[in-house]
């Protein structure tokens, strides 16, 4: 498809219409995919944990990722960091299932960090998600270089609250 030929949203921006699997992988036009996440959407601390635990429960990492990516872009600046934490939590638990193991280690241990400096606000188990992603990413390592061995999602899905 060229440049002009590019998918756009209703704003005029580039965003691919071709449908996604429940990790966000495309999936070839006409292909039946998963419902995706509405970009921009402005919810409370409280919406947006419910709404991705819900996405996390039901396997789908990626979409998480795209709640916790809103509430980065439209939440008060002292908080950005930690949102942004979460979403690389979210992907990297995206990428562990894909199979991307050295993606998913990186961005697991970096949610870990990004969120650390916050003392459990809106009720997030800060100390426990950092250590599920420390413990994730040391699981998803020595499993071995060189094998694509995806992880579970829903199987791995932690709990965001206390």
């Amino acid at each position: 498809m060229a440049e002009s030929e590019r998918d756009r949203d209703s704003a005029g921006r580039a965003r691919s219409a071709r449908p996604r699997d429940g990790l966000g992988r495309p999936l070839p036009y006409g292909a039946e995919g998963v419902e995706r996440q509405p970009e921009g959407v402005v919810r409370t601390a409280a919406e947006t944990l419910r709404e991705a635990q819900r996405l996390l429960d039901e396997g789908k990492p990626f979409h998480a990722h795209e709640v916790f990516e809103d509430a980065w872009k439209s939440g008060p600046e002292e908080e950005r960091a930690l949102w942004r934490g979460m979403a690389q939590l979210a992907v990297g638990l995206t990428h562990a299932a894909r199979g991307n193991r050295t993606g998913g280690v990186r961005l697991l241990r970096r949610g870990a960090v990004g969120i650390g400096a916050y003392p459990d606000p809106h009720g997030i188990d800060v100390a426990g998600l950092a250590a599920w992603a420390r413990a994730l990413a040391r699981r998803v390592e020595a499993a071995g270089a060189g094998t694509d061995e995806a992880v579970d999602a829903a199987g791995e899905s932690p709990r965001l609250t206390r």
